[in-house]
């Protein structure tokens, strides 16, 4: 849609205008070296592998490629039920009537999303001399297309949803939120979802990342494109891909990656002076500036992930030592958000309030003239990283570079002083351990059993039958079988049945051995009371069972992970007493559980103690998986990362 010189006044007041305008200078997307970057993308850290090291797109390059404001409220809320949570919302459809004055026919809905091609039929052309009142309903559905189409795309690229009715609806203050932190943490989201080898598609803001491509790899680069104007994916203005096979291009770009050396990478490009030149001076404003080290959360509305710059360092002007171990946030990135009942605020609270005190989380380290990877991390990123993805064949042997010299020259660095958030635990694994249902009490007669069986074996004629019951061993000896201790087997037919009959082994119905046989002899002697400790071997055998088949009623979880509070496959069951302020934070979203009434849309959200994401301390001091005897140890089947051809297997 054509950029009408009657929406600047409303897309600067947003802080979207210069992403508006890099929308009416727009260039062809690189798909084969795209999906080479994104091979080496690690969900894990959020960070690109290279030969060098680990790079990634911070804040500070989402402010200066797209000119977007990176401080302010967090882009959150909920997806359709406005009249619930926001202060003067409506139901979804009326309120889009009322502040587009139209609404698209059935055939151009889906669920929640209205189809690109109404959007621009519709609004294309503001009529000339239109009144003020007009001129607004065609800036929201400009401002609407331009997140959803530019900012936050998704894979189907052709419908824009109708999350954004409630900050259209208030266009004088969409300003105060931080558009940059949201379309980061979309395009981290996006990375992320396509690091699985079954994704195929991948959404978000690719300008953005391509961009960051060009800038920071000169190598890389197309050549012929010195102009630079803000913002600086600007640059690329009119670039035109030729159209050629992908495949081998995605090789030939994999292979340049693969050759990088540290030198060829660009750690701090927007030092030049003729970027300096051309910089919006809003953009250099500490508020915003001060955020580019911040290690925090991003926030777009259920999407949760992580600033981690610390492991980036050299991007800052600093030394980078030898990383800390990445957080472990699976269980937020396995959360897609679907359904409309929920305020996000209040589910992610303690998320929410990372970001609310970001000016606490600024990192803090030295600034040396010559940035980069220091000779301990280049040591241990040599031992341990996956450095190359092609063929050795086809890159002769680039492993035996040896450091370069001026790494030995920056010293080892130091890791900035933070406090470590606590990981997210994983629902998932709890729920799979819960239906193992194997623990001490159960492997301290299992040995018993498997010995018997091996005993049997020689004798019986059948197999095993596998059920929801457990397992269980069926036969029947041959009629007239000769044992070794001349007793014959009348039938043999012993079960060990785990769900359906209670676990409990009929000692009288089902005999164990033959009359005449030499395990009657056995128990009838006193050979019993010096091999298994008594007479009543038997009898405690049962009680054994019994007693296990009770604790594997109860539902056992080892204490190491415990499950959030929050659950978003769940229906919300508390509505609040009151509507909140237009992309607040209500009160509730500090404390889940509470509904406090948030005050007006223009006051800002209430802090309060700062409030980090725990876990319980873990506990096996009675659920320890260790075996006690080498005679009951259980194998178990080591678990290898699947090689996709992603970032996904780039550690082992």
């Amino acid at each position: 849609m054509r950029l009408d010189e009657r929406y600047v006044p409303y897309l600067q007041m947003a802080g979207l205008y210069h992403l508006a305008r890099l929308n009416d200078r727009w260039f062809r997307l690189d798909e084969p070296l795209v999906s080479a970057f994104v091979e080496r993308w690690r969900p894990e850290t959020h960070t690109f592998h290279m030969p060098f090291g680990e790079c990634t797109i911070t804040l500070q390059d989402v402010a200066y490629q797209l000119g977007l404001p990176v401080d302010g409220d967090y882009v959150s809320g909920c997806l359709t039920d406005f009249h619930l949570y926001i202060e003067g919302g409506r139901p979804a459809w009326q309120w889009f009537h009322e502040l587009l004055s139209v609404l698209p026919p059935e055939n151009q809905v889906q669920k929640f999303a209205v189809n690109c091609t109404w959007f621009q039929e519709t609004f294309a052309e503001c009529p000339d001399g239109a009144d003020e009142e007009t001129v607004r309903r065609f800036a929201r559905a400009y401002i609407m297309i331009l997140l959803g189409t530019q900012l936050f795309a998704d894979k189907s690229g052709n419908r824009i949803h109708i999350r954004w009715l409630p900050y259209v609806a208030r266009l004088e203050e969409m300003g105060r939120y931080s558009w940059g932190s949201a379309a980061l943490a979309w395009l981290y989201r996006c990375m992320c979802r396509v690091a699985n080898r079954h994704v195929v598609k991948l959404a978000g803001p690719l300008q953005l990342l391509q961009s960051w491509i060009f800038w920071r790899f000169s190598t890389l680069r197309p050549s012929g494109y010195d102009e630079i104007s803000w913002p600086l994916a600007s640059r690329w203005s009119g670039y035109n891909l030729g159209i050629s096979n992908k495949g081998p291009r995605v090789q030939m770009a994999r292979m340049k990656i693969d050759l990088l050396q540290p030198r060829q990478f660009i750690w701090m490009p927007y030092s030049a002076l003729d970027v300096i030149q051309v910089v919006h001076p809003e953009v250099l404003e500490p508020r915003h500036t001060m955020l580019w080290w911040c290690r925090t959360s991003l926030i777009y509305f259920a999407v949760v992930e992580w600033h981690q710059v610390d492991r980036v360092l050299p991007q800052f002007g600093g030394v980078q030592p030898i990383p800390s171990p990445a957080l472990n946030i699976d269980f937020l990135m396995s959360k897609d958000g679907k359904g409309g009942d929920r305020w996000f605020p209040a589910q992610y609270a303690d998320w929410h309030l990372h970001w609310q005190e970001r000016a606490e989380h600024v990192l803090q380290f030295d600034i040396v003239p010559d940035p980069g990877p220091s000779h301990d991390f280049l040591t241990w990123w040599y031992q341990h990283g996956k450095r190359f993805l092609s063929p050795e064949m086809l890159l002769g042997d680039p492993r035996g570079i040896a450091i370069p010299n001026e790494a030995t020259q920056r010293g080892a660095g130091r890791l900035p002083d933070m406090d470590r958030v606590e990981d997210v635990p994983d629902r998932r694994r709890i729920e799979q351990r819960a239906r193992v249902g194997t623990r001490r009490s159960q492997r301290e007669w299992n040995w018993v059993d498997r010995a018997m069986d091996d005993g049997d074996d020689p004798f019986r004629g059948g197999g095993r039958v596998r059920g929801r019951g457990g397992r269980r061993r069926v036969g029947a000896a041959r009629e007239g079988a000769q044992m070794p201790g001349g007793g014959d087997v009348a039938g043999v037919d012993r079960a060990h049945q785990g769900g359906h009959d209670g676990g409990r082994m009929d000692l009288e119905s089902t005999p164990w051995v033959s009359p005449g046989s030499m395990f009657g002899d056995l128990l009838a002697s006193d050979g019993i009371v010096a091999e298994f400790g008594g007479p009543h071997f038997l009898d405690d055998i049962w009680t054994i069972m019994q007693e296990d088949e009770a604790a594997a009623g109860r539902v056992q979880t080892t204490g190491t992970q415990a499950p959030l509070d929050v659950d978003l496959n769940e229906p919300a069951t508390v509505a609040p007493a009151h509507p909140f302020a237009m992309g607040g934070t209500p009160a509730s979203a500090q404390s889940i559980g509470s509904h406090s009434v948030a005050g007006p849309s223009s006051s800002r959200p209430v802090h309060v103690a700062p409030m980090t994401p725990r876990q319980p301390v873990p506990d096996d001091s009675d659920e320890s998986i260790e075996d006690e005897e080498p005679l009951i140890r259980r194998g178990y089947r080591t678990r290898v990362p699947r090689r996709c051809g992603t970032g996904s297997h780039l550690f082992r």
